[in-house]
């Protein structure tokens, strides 16, 4: 099915809302790679989201480019043509923005999409992340707000994070941050959602001891009960409202913290770590196994079925996609696909 509409955007959500559970965004840096989520998406039976970072949008525009915007929207037109041809419903989300990115990143991508709808033409994508954390609270709050005016005026979800998500990303790292930083306070969840809520639709990320990346068991303390304090002071101080949340940096999280995640109101959870891995595995099972097919050793000429690039992408897409089924099935999503909205 096409990518869906704003409106079937927010019928996605509300649904997660509803029955708890949680859709996986898989960060994607190429086709390869979003064919894998469409893929696994299909086998999980399950609606998803693909979302494209700072990093990897320049990444897919090429080393002759190099334009995060430009990267960007050759991914989404990308998905828009092929998630057409899948039984699943598919949104389209950016990931982390931090301010000095603006101008090159999402302000461009918005402006695409006023571009497009003046042209009755569909958005380009369903969701922004604007990653104002590295701000105090009330210029990151003033600066969402602007930002939320402008993509609830096209139907666009912007997603905001207080608190700070730990560890490394595309090359913004956290890793010195206080501990203190990494756990959203009760009082802060309030305060963004007095501030956006009566502007337009919104996600938050709030931070829960979150890392980026992956680590051995024990090394990341994570504290879903967090989430719970701020819905219930959210509901208290708005009239029994909730906040639409996302969990990131959940890769190596148990399953138990997730389904406690996914019971105090997340309906996004963002997948990278695991299926760049997984992608990556199996490329690299194919290489050590033909050795001598993918490299001309000692003069000889190598075997061009094992160094076609093809022979190893769809091992690593298919690897990818099974990833991406087990994400399914651990947010509870699988066999969940909501049909022709």
């Amino acid at each position: 099915m096409p990518v869906v509409t704003p409106h079937q955007y927010v019928q996605m959500l509300d649904r997660a809302r509803q029955e708890k559970y949680a859709y996986p965004a898989f960060n994607v840096t190429s086709t390869e790679t979003a064919n894998a989520v469409l893929l696994g998406l299909k086998t999980a039976k399950a609606d998803g989201i693909i979302q494209v970072s700072t990093g990897g949008a320049e990444f897919i525009s090429g080393l002759g480019v190099k334009s995060m915007a430009q990267g960007a929207i050759a991914l989404a037109d990308y998905v828009h043509f092929m998630a057409a041809n899948y039984d699943v419903n598919v949104a389209l989300h950016t990931d982390h923005c931090h301010p000095k990115y603006l101008e090159t990143f999402v302000l461009p991508l918005i402006a695409e999409t006023e571009a497009r709808r003046a042209a009755g033409r569909p958005n380009l994508f369903n969701a922004h992340m604007f990653d104002g954390s590295e701000l105090g609270l009330a210029d990151n709050i003033a600066r969402s707000v602007d930002l939320l005016r402008r993509c609830a005026a096209s139907e666009i979800i912007l997603e905001v994070e207080i608190g700070v998500v730990g560890g490394e990303e595309d090359g913004h790292d956290t890793s010195g941050v206080a501990k203190d930083k990494l756990y959203t306070t009760p009082e802060d969840m309030v305060a963004v959602h007095k501030a956006l809520g009566p502007v337009g639709r919104y996600l938050l990320a709030a931070t829960f001891g979150n890392v980026h990346g992956v680590y051995k068991p024990g090394n990341v303390v994570l504290k879903p009960e967090i989430l719970k304090h701020g819905q219930d002071a959210i509901a208290q101080a708005c009239g029994g409202q909730r906040s639409d949340l996302v969990f990131h940096g959940g890769s190596g999280s148990s399953l138990q913290e997730i389904h406690a995640t996914l019971d105090y109101g997340v309906l996004k959870m963002n997948v990278d770590t695991d299926t760049q891995y997984a992608f990556t595995r199996a490329i690299a099972a194919h290489m050590f196994k033909n050795y001598d097919g993918v490299l001309k050793v000692d003069g000889e000429v190598g075997d061009k079925k094992t160094y076609d690039p093809r022979s190893y992408m769809k091992k690593a897409e298919q690897s990818m996609a099974d990833r991406v089924v087990r994400a399914c099935q651990d947010l509870r999503c699988a066999g969940r696909a909501m049909g022709s909205l």
